[in-house]
């Protein structure tokens, strides 16, 4: 014992008792509160950077779709079927992942169908 202040371990912790502990307990506390929004924001990363790097791929495809449908003389039209990548990039966002590979796959399909005629 130190003074007013008693240190004992529990549970491989320090706890401090007398004079100050409620200033530790606050700072603890803190800190934990800290660490554990840095963790939760760490864990929300890798998944806005994967979707973020799944629409980069989206947009490029879809950019390279529409290149190969003018080179072919396709002809398709409509809201799939332009070169505006920041248009392709804010419609994979507002969009499942599965329904941004279901559109890439559905313009592969169109476009080897065409190049066969």
């Amino acid at each position: 014992m130190y003074g007013n202040t008693e240190e004992f371990v529990v549970n491989s912790t320090i706890t401090t008792t007398g004079r100050g502990s409620r200033d530790m307990t606050l700072v603890r506390m803190t800190t934990a509160f800290v660490m554990s929004a840095i963790a939760a924001g760490t864990m929300l990363l890798p998944a806005a950077a994967q979707a973020q790097s799944s629409c980069k791929w989206y947009a490029a495809t879809a950019l390279k779709q529409q290149q190969e449908n003018e080179r072919l003389r396709c002809g398709f039209t409509g809201p799939a079927w332009h070169s505006n990548v920041p248009e392709h990039m804010q419609w994979c966002a507002s969009v499942s992942p599965s329904a941004m590979k279901e559109s890439a796959q559905q313009r592969d399909k169109m476009l080897a169908d065409c190049a066969k005629r």
